[in-house]
């Protein structure tokens, strides 16, 4: 017996027409849907540009519920899919995150994610628009498997992979907006194959299977490169995209995970009482 489940990576550019955005998210979800896909999920801020690239500017804030959250929920009810919102800019009370939304293959709102690590470095000065999340890391329960949502920078920290994976995720997918930038040399080594291997090396540690979701296309400064892909729970690269727009279908097996982590005893093994530099 297997849990397979088929994932809809939705990799597209955005342009500055937030309607427009989000009359093709919607679409995409439906072409997602029709190949068969059971989740789909949206790239981070796939509303908009990515506004972050620069220090100020102006841009679409919604509240949840509100325009995205309602489109976004009629969407998975129409195709009977869960989705999984990428991320919009959330706007609640006097304060402003990148958020996640989940719906359920009925548009039920599952719950919300708000990033818990936000950047600020040269084109992505998210700090000056972003509070940091203060939900804390989520497991949504779906038909079709228990799900989390970490939003790209979120990636870097395995931390947030371990806790969510504690918590009964058996997917986690990170909506993503990252790329290449113009007069910023990769000294560091490749920053596409650091992006990819720290996921995998997730999926690996946590026994889950990790689908990273890309934008793509060029704006302003930043070469966004798509390269969207499905992991399974030991590393091993189902799926990926290419670097223009694609719809990335691929199915994975959950109790691959399970068979994963009984047998190589990842977590029956853990030192709790030995990491607490962690937290300081």
């Amino acid at each position: 017996m297997t849990r397979e489940v088929t994932l809809g990576l939705v990799q597209m550019s955005m342009s500055a027409d937030v309607e427009f955005n989000l009359r093709k998210a919607v679409e995409k979800i439906k072409q997602a849907s029709s190949r068969g896909a059971q989740i789909v999920c949206l790239p981070e801020l796939f509303n908009s540009l990515y506004f972050p690239q620069a220090e100020k500017a102006k841009a679409f804030s919604d509240e949840i519920p509100g325009k995205v959250s309602e489109a976004l929920s009629k969407a998975a009810r129409e195709n009977k899919v869960v989705v999984v919102g990428g991320s919009i800019f959330e706007k609640s009370g006097g304060k402003f995150f990148n958020t996640s939304i989940v719906f359920s293959e009925k548009g039920v709102l599952l719950g919300k994610y708000r990033k818990m690590h936000v950047p600020q470095d040269e084109n992505f000065f998210e700090q000056n628009y972003f509070a940091k999340g203060d939900l804390g890391f989520q497991v949504f329960e779906t038909s079709f498997g228990k799900i989390s949502v970490l939003v790209c920078f979120d990636q870097w920290f395995p931390e947030a992979a371990r806790v969510c994976a504690l918590n009964g995720a058996e997917i986690i997918f990170y909506p993503t907006a990252i790329g290449r930038v113009d007069g910023i040399e990769q000294v560091e080594g490749d920053w596409r194959e650091a992006w990819t291997n720290v996921q995998r090396g997730h999926a690996i540690a946590n026994n889950l299977v990790v689908a990273g979701v890309n934008r793509t296309g060029r704006e302003g400064k930043i070469e966004f490169w798509g390269s969207s892909f499905v992991s399974d729970a030991f590393g091993k690269m189902i799926a990926r995209g290419k670097e223009g727009e694609e719809i990335v279908i691929a199915k994975v097996d959950l109790d691959h995970g399970k068979d994963i982590r009984e047998g190589w005893r990842f977590f029956h093994n853990r030192r709790p009482e030995a990491y607490k530099k962690i937290t300081e």
